[in-house]
């Protein structure tokens, strides 16, 4: 873990549980892709950059969720580095707090406030492509988290941040994280029909063809979503509808997968409902969704 791998002749990525890119720029100075989860992963780009005595100049989060921006308090206060995300991200870069809050729908209980949550706050910038390295080009990737942007580098390498799952990820949760269901698809869609000479997907196998990868992630979307409308045969509320997804996949419930799995089933009903797929009523205290068509 936190293995430099060198993939063109300025790219390369550091293996950890969110993979982690590395530009290098003119001279001695480089760029990051990302920051990791932590303090300890801060502490351990530290030492790869120390020991092949690069300069940290920028940190270009992709988004803003907590294993893609723990470190960037302590690299930012370690070596003076800027740090920048896109959009809404950039809020909740600035103040992490919002991560669990929007998770829950409401200030969030110690059990969410954790750094697996919500990292500590840096001091983030707004991300353009004009804050971009010569040859760098900011890629829209929304879908996954609100304004989620890929990076291609002048060796044409991608990093695709959360765009896509592995195949084991999916196959052991099922329900991977989406905030907005039609842009995800979209994105999906264009992901599948790209080029490029090597892509660096955050949470899957470093490879040069994408497209199967992306298609196996449309799938799962389009089954969950099936899965959803199946449910909803009979009115249901929300409670009635994630515990029965909870159930066929055999998940584990506790704070953390009701939040994350919860907000997903969420941006699934709302995509459904503005579809025309899914309609609601209002029954004894109780929003009840029931299938159209």
């Amino acid at each position: 873990m936190f293995e430099l791998v060198q993939i063109g002749e300025n790219s390369f990525y550091i293996e950890s549980p969110a993979k982690i890119g590395l530009i290098r720029l003119e001279g001695n100075q480089v760029c990051l892709i990302d920051s990791g989860n932590d303090k300890d992963a801060g502490r351990k780009l530290r030492q790869i950059l120390d020991k092949n005595g690069w300069k940290l100049t920028a940190i270009y989060n992709t988004h803003s969720n907590a294993d893609h921006i723990g470190g960037n308090r302590y690299l930012q206060a370690q070596t003076g580095c800027k740090v920048f995300a896109p959009g809404i991200d950039c809020c909740f870069t600035r103040h992490p707090v919002l991560e669990p809050a929007f998770l829950y729908g409401g200030y969030p209980c110690k059990d969410l406030r954790h750094k697996f949550l919500m990292a500590q706050e840096s001091d983030a910038a707004y991300l353009t492509q004009a804050c971009l390295p010569e040859g760098v080009a900011m890629i829209p990737l929304p879908g996954h988290y609100f304004d989620m942007v890929g990076f291609r580098t002048p060796d044409d390498v991608v990093f695709l941040a959360d765009c896509l799952s592995s195949r084991e990820t999916l196959e052991k949760y099922q329900i991977g994280f989406v905030y907005d269901v039609a842009a995800y698809l979209d994105t999906l869609e264009r992901v599948k029909t790209m080029e490029a000479s090597c892509y660096v997907p955050a949470h899957a196998a470093v490879t040069e063809d994408i497209a199967p990868l992306a298609q196996y992630n449309l799938d799962k979307v389009w089954e969950i979503a099936e899965r959803i409308l199946q449910l909803c045969e009979k009115p249901r509320c929300f409670e009635e509808i994630l515990q029965a997804l909870f159930r066929t996949y055999r998940l584990e419930m506790n704070f953390e997968q009701y939040v994350l799995v919860g907000s997903t089933v969420r941006s699934y009903l709302a995509w459904l409902k503005d579809g025309g797929k899914l309609g609601v009523s209002f029954e004894d205290g109780m929003l009840l969704w029931r299938r159209l068509v």
